[in-house]
């Protein structure tokens, strides 16, 4: 028995594959584990409303948007994602509050037996723990983002109110395929036989492999970009004010979003078309609530990371974007940004394809090559030597901390600090700030 949260931590970190730490090795490629876990807790999945959104790019954001807009709509919301970035227990909250210390101590603790027989990853026992707490605290609705993929991974066992896949982009090529075509069939695994499915950005590459299978199973699917469209976007003090134009009624709507980063347009686009469905199957979500909603994302559920300011002076800004689409948003925002000099302060994962991210970066920034503290991290030597083929010169750091103080070092009013590349550089950045 453990008596400590710190103690159930280590234990889960130490003892379970975890794919942030260990990569591709800890996936399982089935969701058996899951199912007869879940089986043992009496089927928690089954006894709450949801809501699955896969996706590349934006899955997070859309996720604590829908989250955010529901429970200002008065329903009670669970929320699940991943990875987290400075807390566990980021991954499993309640209306914006995280699960209890106390319950994740009880949990394992009741159910050590089993984890040691079933010997599930750490994603496994995170996904039954969610779906056990959000059972046992009656919400109304739980939004459940996927982890990896969509097909295999272990959230695929809920039967949900409505599915969302907000795009498709190459990332973990190594497990889920080299084309976006098969990526896009892995991340359409998670359409179920009749129940609605929204695709936020329609690419007509693959759009035909979210239409196949949608007809197989008679899942009504709709792509968001085919029905509505950003018209204009402006920056306010609060937020950024986008105007929409409804396709079908040449109708307008304009909403003020909380998130700014410009890649956040095509989230929304997918946001309000779920939301539309959603209304349709009798949640009762006014307007009201889903502006509420969109200005109080970051409030209402603890989102971090998404072009987040961290500071305004010295001026520094993170975004966890770490792929090729995810890059590309980076250096779009950037672009709309004033300063004198730019100082990125950038780390990768071993895993990650390179050949497809540094070409994008610019080319007259200092860069802070960073490795994070974990052993799926590419080393700083290693990431500087790549990007300087590409015309990115900067110096190399034993760590992401001591990076961005040599970053702070050589900073001068009017430059920019950008941290980013990975989940887990703005991580430990962010947990060095608390």
């Amino acid at each position: 028995m453990m008596k400590t949260y710190d103690e159930v931590i280590e234990y889960l970190y130490a003892r379970l594959p975890m794919f942030t730490r260990d990569g591709a090795s800890a996936i399982k490629k089935d969701v058996d584990n899951t199912l007869r876990f879940c089986a043992e807790l009496g089927n928690p999945h089954q006894q709450f409303k949801s809501v699955h959104v896969a996706g590349t790019n934006g899955k997070g954001s859309t996720s604590h948007m829908l989250a955010s807009i529901y429970a200002c709509a008065g329903y009670k919301t669970g929320l699940y994602t991943s990875p987290h970035l400075v807390d566990f227990r980021e991954r499993i909250r309640i209306d914006g509050q995280m699960i209890p210390k106390a319950y994740v101590v009880e949990f394992i603790n009741k159910n050590l037996p089993l984890i040691e027989d079933i010997k599930p990853s750490f994603f496994e026992v995170t996904v039954a723990l969610a779906f056990d707490y959000f059972a046992k605290e009656h919400v109304d609705i739980a939004i459940i983002e996927v982890g990896l993929g969509g097909r295999l991974d272990s959230t695929n066992i809920i039967t949900p109110e409505l599915c969302v896949i907000t795009n498709i982009g190459l990332d973990h090529m190594n497990l889920l395929g080299d084309t976006l075509e098969e990526i896009a069939a892995e991340k359409a695994g998670i359409i179920k036989p009749g129940i609605p499915v929204v695709v936020s950005e329609r690419n007509e590459d693959i759009a035909h492999v979210f239409e196949q299978r949608a007809r197989s199973l008679g899942a009504p699917l709709t792509f968001a970009s085919a029905e509505l469209e950003v018209v204009s976007v402006d920056p306010k003090r609060e937020g950024v004010l986008v105007d929409i134009q409804d396709r079908k009624t040449d109708t307008h709507q304009s909403w003020t979003m909380q998130l700014s980063g410009l890649y956040q347009q095509k989230n929304l686009l997918g946001v309000l078309t779920a939301v539309d469905k959603l209304r349709r199957q009798g949640w009762v979500i006014e307007n009201s609530h889903v502006q509420d909603g969109l200005l109080h994302v970051q409030e209402n559920t603890g989102l971090q990371g998404r072009w987040q300011t961290l500071s305004t002076e010295p001026y520094i800004i993170c975004d966890t974007g770490h792929n090729e689409d995810g890059i590309r948003a980076v250096v779009s925002n950037l672009a709309q940004v004033d300063y004198k000099r730019l100082h990125l302060v950038i780390g990768a994962m071993r895993d990650k394809d390179l050949s497809h991210m540094l070409p994008l970066l610019p080319k007259e920034a200092v860069y802070y090559f960073a490795s994070p503290d974990m052993p799926r991290a590419l080393p700083a030597v290693e990431l500087r030597a790549a990007a300087e083929q590409y015309g990115c010169i900067g110096h190399a750091f034993d760590s992401v901390n001591q990076a961005l103080q040599t970053a702070l070092d050589h900073y001068e009013k009017g430059d920019l600090i950008f941290i980013g590349g990975s989940n887990f550089v703005v991580a430990e950045i962010l947990a060095n700030k608390t």
